[in-house]
């Protein structure tokens, strides 16, 4: 029996070939050298779910699937044929309040895969499936996450800062700081000096006497919340969510930044209406994006919230890579999905970035941001959301989002609309509100 060898996409792919014959783990393990509990550990670890439903039958894993009479959930159905029945409808499960999920019970126990099962063609649940090529690139993916980056929640980020900084800024130094509080401190020295070199911390370089006198070599240190978070949302998992949903409104996030260090702005783009909303934050971290998401959940109530965000699609950015608390609001319940474009592939979310073009005649690259108020960028996305765009039949952002989702939203989100003859691309509208305020 071969031990700590790690398995290859040929031992993959036998496992999902032996599955579908409806072999056993003991039968699976005896042929590819290997213990029973491998692979079981294999199988559940690089599960598979789909939402594929069955012949004539759309995905439904409620449990009032059979019965239920509701329909017109939605205020105006979106799907591509009018359904007199929501449960017909694909979207049903993620928009009524009463959804109640169904797992079928074989899933319990082994093989916890529905590979191999024959009623398949007639099961409209969610499947999961093992399959070999999902499951070498989810490893790959967890093998290369794990051995780059630093990896800590923002709990532990503040922890850290709230007890290092103090004794930094008092001329200790890493060495004596982990050498005096070894039970208090669970990181190393080295960590200490990267969490410093990336910004992480609020200390700095200039706070250390000695490392100031040497030129550090310049190595990009990424930090991410959550290392798997790409993990089941990649933009080839996104493609095939669309696939599955292609009603669905997609939602594009970015970060547009100023003067390195100042603050940066947080972006939503809804793609269909070509609208964008922008919003402050002090940093570029995760939880100033957690934050804003949840003022919008609390301040949209959860209804409008999920209609407007029924996917969301960002970059591979730090501020992004936490997104559980993106997608699940504080008692667990679902209130979005989120993807991630391909490393350095920002025209995958190309809609967003020809928009921040007009951001861009308001504050060039390198503009610090630190003098301007949420009301001045408010001002400005008004003024960009206001302006007609060819694509929209020469409609106006604004007027194609109020017709898609309702004035009200738009009240609640504090927008307006200005007037087409004094739309204004360029600063100047921060200069004539100063002035007006001074008078």
């Amino acid at each position: 029996m071969s031990k700590n060898k790690h398995l290859s996409l040929d031992d993959r792919s036998k496992i999902q070939l032996m599955l579908d014959n409806k072999e056993s783990f003991s039968s699976i393990a005896s042929s590819l050298g290997k213990d029973p509990s491998t692979i079981s550990k294999e199988i559940r670890n690089h599960l598979q779910y789909r939402k594929v439903g069955a012949y004539h039958l759309p995905y439904n894993s409620c449990t009032k699937r059979v019965s239920c009479p509701k329909s017109h959930i939605c205020t105006e159905c979106h799907a591509a044929r009018k359904y007199t029945l929501c449960r017909r409808c694909s979207m049903c499960n993620s928009l009524c309040k009463d959804f109640e999920k169904e797992t079928c019970k074989r899933l319990l126990k082994p093989p916890y895969v529905c590979n191999g099962c024959g009623k398949r063609a007639v099961c409209s649940l969610e499947k999961r499936v093992y399959n070999a090529d999902f499951a070498h690139r989810e490893y790959r993916d967890v093998l290369s996450e794990a051995r780059s980056g630093l990896s800590y929640s923002e709990e532990e980020i503040r922890y850290l800062d709230e007890f290092i900084s103090p004794l930094i800024r008092k001329k200790q130094s890493p060495h004596h700081i982990c050498a005096t509080n070894a039970d208090s401190l669970t990181v190393s020295e080295r960590t200490i000096y990267r969490l410093i070199d990336a910004r992480i911390i609020s200390a700095m370089n200039i706070d250390l006497p000695r490392k100031i006198r040497y030129n550090a070599r310049k190595v990009k240190c990424h930090l991410k919340v959550d290392k798997a978070c790409r993990i089941g949302r990649t933009y080839e998992d996104f493609k095939g969510y669309l696939l599955e949903y292609p009603d669905l409104a997609i939602t594009q996030l970015d970060s547009v930044e100023g003067k390195k260090g100042s603050k940066v702005l947080l972006t939503i783009h809804f793609v269909k209406a070509e609208f964008m909303i922008a919003f402050l934050r002090d940093h570029n971290d995760s939880q100033s994006v957690i934050d804003v998401f949840e003022r919008l959940y609390l301040e949209l109530r959860p209804d409008r919230f999920c209609s407007l965000f029924k996917v969301c699609l960002a970059d591979n950015g730090t501020e992004f890579s936490n997104p559980g608390a993106i997608e699940y609001d504080r008692q667990g319940n679902l209130r979005t999905h989120i993807f991630y474009c391909d490393p350095s592939s920002p025209y995958q979310k190309g809609s967003a970035e020809r928009n921040h073009e007009f951001i861009r005649c308001f504050l060039p690259k390198g503009t610090d941001f630190s003098p301007y108020s949420q009301e001045d960028i408010c001002l400005m996305m008004d003024h960009i959301n206001s302006y007609s765009r060819e694509s929209l039949g020469n409609k106006c952002p604004y007027d194609v989002f109020s017709f898609l989702y309702g004035q009200e939203i738009l009240d609640l989100l504090g927008c307006h609309r200005v007037p087409p003859q004094d739309v204004t691309l360029n600063r100047s509208i921060f200069h004539k509100e100063d002035s007006h305020e001074s008078r």
